[in-house]
């Protein structure tokens, strides 16, 4: 298994007008993470790549393209969380028999599940593949926040390995790095990668480094330096870049801002919508102030 510490983009699928993957653009997405955001991992999967939108095979497919254009080069993580468990236990065995060097899974949401109910799910994950997991805690879209102790229980497991944390409570995220100092914990909020990199996190995930990677490797590498006003400004220039796409639709702008750094990303699946012609226009005003 790689080294799975790092900045890791989760990576930004790109899909034709029609909603079909385009396989070319994924892996012009992959190499120019590698090549040019000089990123640590990918985290293929995740609700970056819009996975909870489509079928299971084509989710397959996207993991067999990603891991065969990284040609082992960096470090893969397959995100297979569903509510179905049946196609998260496939998912999983499909993506560790390509070498995924561990997986992810979201907590399971929409219903209101229980802990058991959640611990249960990754055990089965888990037992079914034999491959290490981590968690992905994303309580602003799954509803779902758990506790220290409840982390602590899913730990138990060892083929749990840590947990991509994406939440805003930094409480809490401290109090984790305390508990398990021996687990994998990532921050997932892009706009807080100084403040989490403080906390003494192993690595990020996120969207935005797919455009962002080298920067975001900066402010990485300069906080576990003691350099904190040098990556505040690092981070406050990422900060800037992160609320003007957001402001004009997060994944489609930056699909456009790939497109921007000559890569052929696509276009978002629906429903979620295209960008018009003026938000296109915004797109390489964006690239042009902070990239």
């Amino acid at each position: 298994m790689k080294n799975l510490k790092g900045i890791f983009s989760a990576l930004l699928i790109a899909f034709d007008k029609d909603g079909n993957i385009d396989e070319k653009g994924i892996r012009e997405t992959v190499r120019h993470n590698i090549d040019n955001m000089k990123v640590d991992g990918l985290y293929v999967g995740g609700s970056t790549g819009e996975n909870f939108m489509l079928p299971t095979d084509v989710k397959k497919r996207i993991f067999e393209i990603a891991i065969d254009e990284a040609k082992g080069e960096i470090a893969m993580i397959a995100q297979v969380g569903a509510l179905d468990l049946n196609e998260a236990v496939e998912l999983g065995k499909y993506a560790t028999d390509l070498g995924y060097d561990a997986l992810s899974a979201v907590t399971p949401f929409y219903y209101k599940f229980t802990f058991e109910e959640i611990k249960n799910y990754y055990n089965t994950i888990t037992n079914a593949t034999n491959n290490k997991m981590i968690l992905y805690s994303i309580s602003l879209l799954t509803g779902v926040s758990m506790t220290v102790p409840q982390f602590a229980e899913l730990f138990e497991n060892e083929n749990i390995i840590g947990v991509k944390f994406t939440e805003g409570n930094f409480f809490l995220m401290e109090r984790l790095r305390h508990a398990f100092p021996d687990k994998l914990l990532y921050s997932g909020f892009d706009e807080m990668l100084l403040s989490a990199t403080v906390l003494n996190v192993d690595g990020a995930i996120g969207s935005t480094y797919n455009v962002n990677g080298i920067n975001a490797k900066k402010i990485f590498n300069l906080a576990k330096e003691g350099k904190i006003d040098e990556a505040r400004e690092y981070q406050r220039k990422a900060n800037d870049m992160i609320e003007a796409v957001i402001g004009n639709g997060l994944f489609q702008t930056l699909k456009e801002l790939l497109k921007c750094q000559g890569v052929n990303a696509g276009y978002c699946k629906e429903p979620l919508g295209k960008l018009s012609p003026e938000k296109v226009e915004r797109a390489k005003e964006i690239y042009k102030n902070y990239l």
